[in-house]
């Protein structure tokens, strides 16, 4: 039960992380703002949020889960992944941190919201968020795609039992190896999490628009300070994973 709480919140810390980086934070609010302005009704405003919310959830299941499950399916993938994958760890802790914290940068493809597909979401009414949720979820920003990976790693790592082997490796003892069903359960709640801001935007444009501006402000404020902490913190983590267990040097204090 601990390890299954464990790995939930910290499938739910990155979908947070996520939604309120400022490329998907700007994306999300422009979506729904979108919906928002095309309905009176405030209620429909808030549908519009949580039929955005299951397309963003609907998309990370049905990819997270289909790139898990299909690894973990093949047998020589999954002896591999449960052989090596506390190598690997090290490595990708170290790469996902220094992309989170700026010292290296990608640069993605514009933006997905043209004049077809404003046409479409037109045509749709209010479940035209709904295809707004999949499509920008598809829309990986840097950052974006930097915390879908980490949940990537989180799923294969917890479905393969490596990180909890590591953690064992370093004194941690947790009471299960694996997380029963989190190929499709953490996925879920990242999801979840990627859509938390965007409900709260979703009730302040259905009850107070003004309190959005502000609102944004926090928001990117916040995520610049978890960003950059959590960003540092996987870099020393992936430091320590590489040099104990990669290069095999022991830090056991005598």
């Amino acid at each position: 039960m601990l390890t299954y709480l464990l790995y939930l919140i910290a499938a739910l810390y990155l979908g947070v992380l996520t939604s309120i980086s400022p490329c998907p934070l700007a994306t999300n609010i422009a979506a729904i703002s979108y919906i928002g302005s095309k309905v009176e009704n405030g209620r429909l405003v808030i549908h519009a949020g949580l039929l955005y919310t299951l397309g963003r959830c609907v998309l990370y299941i049905a990819l997270a889960g289909l790139l898990t499950l299909t690894s973990l399916s093949i047998p020589s993938v999954s002896l591999f992944l449960q052989k090596y994958m506390h190598l690997a760890l090290g490595p990708i802790f170290l790469i996902l941190g220094m992309f989170l914290a700026g010292l290296v940068s990608v640069a993605f493809g514009g933006g997905m919201m043209n004049e077809k597909l404003q046409k479409r979401v037109d045509s749709m009414g209010v479940w035209g968020a709904l295809l707004l949720g999949i499509l920008f979820a598809i829309s990986f920003c840097p950052t974006s795609a930097t915390w879908f990976f980490g949940l990537l790693a989180l799923t294969l790592g917890a479905d393969s039992g490596a990180i909890t082997s590591v953690l064992t490796r370093i004194g941690i003892a947790l009471p299960s190896a694996s997380v029963p069903g989190g190929a499709f359960v953490l996925p879920l709640v990242y999801g979840i999490g990627t859509a938390l801001p965007v409900l709260v935007v979703a009730f302040l444009l259905a009850y107070s628009a003004k309190s959005v501006g502000q609102t944004f402000k926090v928001l990117t404020k916040v995520e610049w300070w978890a960003r950059m902490t959590t960003g540092w913190v996987f870099i020393l983590l992936g430091v320590y994973f590489s040099l104990a267990y990669v290069f095999d040097i022991s830090f056991t204090m005598t």
